[in-house]
């Protein structure tokens, strides 16, 4: 099991190998390594997460929605709509 935290969670941009993202903060699952593509942005992408209560999501006036762990808060860094690895696909 692998666990994400978007400040500094650059260690598992490259980190391909099967399992489940979860919080760093409270275990919570957030995304699948199915989920996970390669993407030029400096941290982890996906293009779901888990189940639809994974995070909660807070638009932002500038565009991109921020995204929190759907358990604790703990913050996760942004839904980047449409920019998935597939055309209607979101990136988190």
């Amino acid at each position: 099991m692998s666990h994400c935290s978007f400040s500094g969670g650059e260690e598992y941009k490259n980190h391909f190998q099967p399992g489940i993202y979860v919080c760093s903060e409270c275990g919570h699952e957030l995304f699948s390594s199915m989920s996970k593509f390669e993407h030029s942005s400096p941290w982890p992408a996906f293009s779901q997460t888990i189940r639809e209560d994974s995070v909660s999501k807070h638009p932002e006036a500038w565009g991109p929605i921020k995204v929190c762990c759907g358990k604790c808060g703990n913050g996760l860094g942004h839904e980047f709509l449409y920019d998935g690895p597939r055309e209607g696909l979101s990136r988190f």
